[in-house]
């Protein structure tokens, strides 16, 4: 005999206003399980939690609860005194020698807390510092249910990696709202979609989720093909009488498999359309000789970077590593310490930043959006109106005409979204797009980017939205160099547990196998790239060297002179070793 659920919902309804968000819906939880819950902005994911723990109660229907339960909730807000250090907050005022004894303890702070000296107040934390802290002290109590609403906010790559093996391994049962699909599938057994007052329940995380809803749309479309394929035949035959009768059609509809089985060529099929955007000319932006300090922080050290047309890069590192800082440097809005920056002639940029931007809150969302422009040439030379395109990014019916000062979160950064990719930059530059966006946004952006032909470069902790618009990952390891990395995030993790010691999250136990990169993936044109530009390396280094040797014949009775040339071929043999430790690391890959 199974186990009672945890919590159970028997026929609940609550809506706010005039809008239902949960219509008569049954589900539970029962110990153990760990479920994702996805589905749109404000269509009733954070309702569904407080309904279910007791925060909020419901219109109608029934909530029960196991006698005893012990709920731990991450709100999206948090709870922490101002008064308490952190210290206080996190573990209750314990001194270091007696925490630091239980390994539990001792890893959630050392993952979580990175950087936050313990005895610092409450109120001199940033949002993201305080995030981290409410989060740490979540999971050194015990609970039988966690219920997170929105964990990865404010966490590097790293860390949420590390947050996924770390729930993974927990007793308790798990209740999670989150965008970050890497994590849901690392993480969830089941997936709950919310929409239109409803809970969908899918087994497994958010690739599960997605091939069993393309399964139920296809039989959808299936059913609605047949129904209208009978009421055409009944009008036919009404309208010819009993002799034009035919027999009935055959339907055959291919399984949801066949459909998602060939994954789609990356930014190639497109059902978004895409903006005209100005022609880039071969130089775009070049970081040459570069150093970059704030405050006693090095961040960027005689680094050179160039970024070509087209090229679309993920930037990685830790929280405070420079990310922000580099992308500030590539839009102009800083200046390097040393070394310059150069934008090529035709280069048009925007800078999504994290900052929300400051609007007219009496202001109209269409109205705005007009008043950048209010019909937008596609690629193809067709139009779009701004309803149109405000359309594509959720805005709709009355949220189309709504005051921008009543928007949501989410519905602020997907306006402030918009009118950036409104002005037809060639270069944009990301800074945490996902941040307040739910998946159906991202997808809708991620579609749009497929389609984007200037240059992108992305800094984002959600590892799924960074492999799936970026074909090279470059990251900031602490060094003061940018890296690139042939084989994406799991390359970063790798590099920083073997720093480190162990990161779970990133399979340091077991040795590391370089496996060959999939045919045709970003991940091979990456690699091709790499490959061809370490070639060019070599093959510099290689010519060098013969002048060299060449010169050192010429020089032979000039000591001073033969000393200059030693050192310069030391420093190319240094240099040749890296480039071809690097080239062996991308060879593996197209083996």
């Amino acid at each position: 005999m199974s186990a009672p659920n945890l919590i159970n919902l028997e026929r609940v309804s609550k809506s706010y206003g005039v809008r239902p968000l949960l219509s008569e819906v049954s589900l539970g939880i029962g110990e153990g399980m760990r479920v994702g819950i996805v589905g749109r902005n404000g269509d009733g994911k954070t309702t569904l939690l407080e309904v279910m723990t007791g925060l909020e109660e419901p219109d109608s229907g029934r909530v029960s609860r196991s006698r005893g339960l012990q709920i731990g909730y991450l709100h999206q807000g948090d709870e922490l005194d101002d008064d308490h250090s952190v210290r206080e907050a996190v573990l209750a005022g314990r001194a270091d020698h007696e925490w630091a004894a239980e390994t539990g303890t001792r890893e959630v702070v050392t993952e979580l807390l990175a950087g936050v000296t313990l005895d610092r107040a409450v109120a001199g934390l940033s949002g993201g510092e305080r995030r981290r802290c409410a989060l740490a002290a979540l999971l050194l109590g015990e609970h039988d249910l966690l219920v997170l609403d929105e964990p990865t906010n404010h966490l590097d790559v790293e860390a949420v990696a590390w947050l996924a093996a770390h729930l993974a391994a927990r007793p308790s049962a798990l209740l999670v709202v989150t965008h970050d699909r890497w994590f849901l599938d690392e993480v969830c057994q089941y997936t709950w979609e919310v929409h239109d007052g409803t809970v969908d329940i899918y087994e497994g995380g958010y690739a599960a989720f997605t091939l069993a809803k393309a399964e139920r749309m296809r039989q959808a479309s299936a059913a609605e093909v047949r129904r209208q394929n009978l009421v055409r035949k009944e009008l036919a035959w009404l309208r010819r009488g009993p002799p034009a009768r035919t027999s009935k059609p055959r339907f055959r509809i291919d399984a949801a498999n066949a459909l998602i089985a060939d994954e789609p060529p990356p930014r190639d099929r497109l059902e978004l359309q895409r903006f005209a955007t100005q022609r880039l000319g071969k130089d775009v932006v070049d970081l040459e000789d570069v150093d970059l300090v704030r405050g006693e922080r090095r961040l960027l050290s005689h680094a050179t970077w160039r970024l070509g047309p087209g090229e679309r890069v993920g930037i990685v590192g830790v929280n405070g590593a420079g990310k922000t800082s580099v992308l500030n440097l590539v839009s102009g809005a800083v200046a390097p310490s040393a070394g310059r920056v150069k934008h090529g002639r035709t280069v048009a940029l925007a800078h999504l930043t994290q900052a929300i931007d400051e609007v007219d809150p009496e202001a109209r969302v269409l109205a705005s959006v007009e008043s950048v422009r209010r019909v937008s040439k596609t690629l193809d030379g067709r139009e779009l109106s701004a309803t149109s395109l405000l359309e594509r990014f959720g805005f709709t019916g009355d949220r189309l005409t709504a005051r921008l000062g009543d928007l949501s979160g989410g519905e602020r950064r997907r306006f402030q979204l918009l009118r950036l990719l409104l002005e037809e930059p060639n270069v944009l530059l990301l800074d945490e797009p996902t941040n307040d966006l739910d998946i159906e946004t991202l997808t809708v952006l991620e579609d749009f980017l497929d389609g984007w032909p200037g240059t992108l470069v992305v800094v984002s902790h959600d590892r799924y939205f960074l492999e799936r618009v970026t074909d090279s990952i470059w990251a900031l390891m602490g060094d003061g160099r940018l890296a690139m990395l042939p084989r994406g995030v799991d390359q970063y993790l790798e590099r920083r547990a073997q720093e480190d010691g162990p990161t779970p999250g990133a399979s340091v136990a077991d040795p590391v196998v370089s496996t060959r990169a999939r045919p045709g993936s970003a991940e091979e044109r990456a690699a091709r790239k790499a490959m061809a530009r370490l070639d060019k390396a070599l093959e510099r280094i290689g010519a060098r060297e013969a002048q060299l040797n060449a010169l050192v014949l010429e020089h032979a009775s000039d000591h001073a002179r033969l000393a200059e040339i030693s050192a310069e071929l030391a420093t190319l043999a240094a240099e040749k070793d890296d480039v071809e430790l690097e080239w062996l690391e991308v060879a593996d890959l197209l083996e």
